[in-house]
């Protein structure tokens, strides 16, 4: 058992858990968002709103207090611990995949020649730096003007989103533009919604009168959370799909899916508040989304596009290593009439996945996923199409094993 194997199952393992947790946070932030839009506010009493639903065969009534009823409840139940699952998941996920394989993922020497400890430093450092600056200006007397203070958060966005591209892999700059947002996210729920919620409720309990200032600051935090939710999905997604990560414009193109999470969000909140159908706003998603993929391409018409990658000293271990060529031999005679510039398999227009294996370098630089997928399993070729032996397949795990320094 070597530890790419380990290290393998062990981001299996944070992945699922982070994407079951993500689904009940989601989940239930959508779910209050749409009822405190869609509650019927004209009636008698005390509670400042309610709404009559439906579910697995039962009814429910919900009431909703600004404040809190004249008698606090027994038991009162927090919604918070999806969001901290997510982001704790999460962050187990980006130290597996990104930290602990920072030479094959989180850097790029085309971008910016960085040791594996600095890569890891700046990735760290951005997510804390980010969540104090971001808390600053909400805290600052722009949080008095939602409008301003989001136009400014969306430039900031647009900087962070360049300065991630200027320094790391496409896919981890992406990556890490939607953990800070997630991290920001998290940190609202954690360091502010709940903590001002803690204290509306000891003061109910106390017999004093709530000052009103925490539940305008919690309101600020959940609308943001509630416009950056979309975005921090397709971000999390975008590893999948090189045409978004791999692209020289990739910072532009992350930038862009948040005005889509706006326009999308502002449908919903509007419909869900009772206020109509904002049909445009589909139309002003599709027109971003129009733009995306053209930015997406618009590299690829460069007569320059196509360039050799610099390997770092971690991927040119691979070559150098007395079985690469025969490994070389495999790959091209396995894997290349699919994953190459020009495909030769009928019916795919493009390398799956935008992994290329059609020279020296692209094969160092895949050298984990081509361990992985033909080597420790039989999952390439896909139905073993293009023949590969057990020895063949020995061979490719010697190779790896060998030249990225053993296993355990």
């Amino acid at each position: 058992m070597d530890f790419t194997i380990l290290l393998h199952w062990a981001e299996f393992a944070a992945r699922w858990l982070h994407v079951i947790t993500a689904i009940a946070w989601i989940g239930s932030s959508f779910y209050f968002i749409a009822l405190d839009l869609g509650l019927n506010r004209n009636i008698q009493g005390p509670a400042d709103g309610e709404e009559w639903q439906v579910h697995g065969g039962g009814f429910y009534h919900i009431q909703k207090y600004m404040v809190a009823p004249d008698a606090m409840p027994e038991h009162l139940t927090w919604f918070k611990w999806e969001s901290y699952a997510t982001w704790l998941s999460g962050v187990a996920l980006l130290i597996l995949l990104y930290w602990v394989g920072a030479e094959m993922y989180l850097i790029d020497w085309n971008v910016m020649e960085l040791a594996p400890w600095q890569a890891m430093l700046i990735s760290g450092l951005s997510l804390v730096v980010g969540w104090v600056a971001y808390d600053l200006l909400c805290k600052s007397k722009l949080g008095d003007n939602p409008t301003a203070l989001m136009i400014l958060l969306f430039a900031i966005i647009v900087v962070l989103a360049w300065a991630y591209a200027q320094v790391f892999s496409g896919r981890a700059a992406l990556l890490h533009l939607g953990a800070l947002t997630a991290t920001i996210m998290t940190a609202n729920v954690a360091m502010i919604i709940i903590p001002n919620q803690k204290i509306v409720v000891a003061d109910l309990k106390a017999g004093r009168s709530p000052d009103p200032k925490y539940g305008k600051i919690a309101k600020l935090r959940s609308t943001h959370n509630n416009y950056l939710t979309l975005p921090v999905i397709f971000l999390m997604l975008s590893n999948h799909y090189p045409l978004a990560f791999a692209s020289d414009l990739n910072w532009l193109i992350a930038s862009l899916v948040f005005l889509m999470g706006v326009t999308i969000r502002h449908f919903f909140n509007t419909m869900h508040a009772r206020k109509g159908m904002v049909w445009w706003t589909w139309g002003a998603t599709v027109a971003i989304f129009g733009v995306i993929i053209w930015l997406s391409i618009l590299p690829l018409m460069r007569a320059d596009a196509v360039q050799e990658a610099r390997l770092s000293p971690y991927q040119e271990r691979f070559i150098a290593h007395d079985s690469f060529d025969a490994v070389a031999d495999l790959v091209a005679g396995n894997c290349a009439m699919c994953h190459a510039s020009e495909v030769y398999m009928p019916g795919l227009a493009a390398a799956p996945g935008g992994v290329m294996l059609d020279s020296a370098a692209r094969i160092a630089t895949q050298a984990q996923a081509i361990y992985l997928q033909a080597g420790a399993s039989h999952a390439m070729p896909p139905g073993n199409f293009a023949y590969l032996t057990a020895e063949d397949r020995a061979l490719i795990r010697r190779w790896y094993r060998e030249a990225r320094g053993g296993a355990l």
